[in-house]
C-alpha cells in the first residue's frame, strides 16, 4: 500500500467525515493531491478556541460559503486541516485534538508523530 493511501499510523487512511463532507477533494477523507497547496491532512475534532483562532488569522471556517460547498464548522465536527495551520494553532496552544486513523500520513513530513499522538482522540 503507498504513502497515498496510509494514514500516520501506518495503516488504511479512515474517513475523517462526511457530515460535514470534508477533504481537499470533498470525499470525506483527508486524502492531498499536487495542486493542494494547503495539505489539507490532519483530520481535526475542531474546538472554539481554534475556530475563534483561524479566524484570527483570516480564515473563517464559522461562516458557510454554499457556493464551495463549505458548511460552515461548529465544535464538534471533524474537518481537514492544512497541516501547517495545525502546527501553528499547536504553538499557540489552541490545536485541536485529532484522530490518527483518519490523518493522511503525509502530515509526518511536517509533524512528529509523537506530537500528533499528544493531540489524539
Amino acid at each position: 500500500m503507498s504513502k497515498a493511501t496510509l494514514n500516520v499510523l501506518g495503516e488504511p487512511l479512515e474517513n475523517c467525515s462526511c457530515n460535514p463532507m470534508t477533504g481537499y477533494l470533498r470525499d470525506g477523507f483527508c486524502n492531498t493531491t499536487p495542486d493542494d497547496f494547503g495539505t489539507h491532512v490532519v483530520c481535526a475534532v475542531v474546538t472554539e478556541a481554534f475556530l475563534n483562532y483561524s479566524l484570527s488569522k483570516g480564515n473563517n471556517l464559522i461562516t458557510a460559503i454554499p457556493q464551495w460547498n463549505f458548511p460552515g464548522l461548529k465544535p464538534g465536527d471533524k474537518w481537514c486541516l492544512c497541516v501547517s495551520r495545525w502546527k501553528e494553532a499547536e504553538k499557540a496552544n489552541v490545536a485541536p485534538p485529532i484522530d490518527l486513523n483518519a490523518t493522511h500520513a503525509i502530515a509526518l513530513d511536517y509533524v512528529s508523530l509523537a506530537l500528533l499522538k499528544e493531540y489524539a482522540v
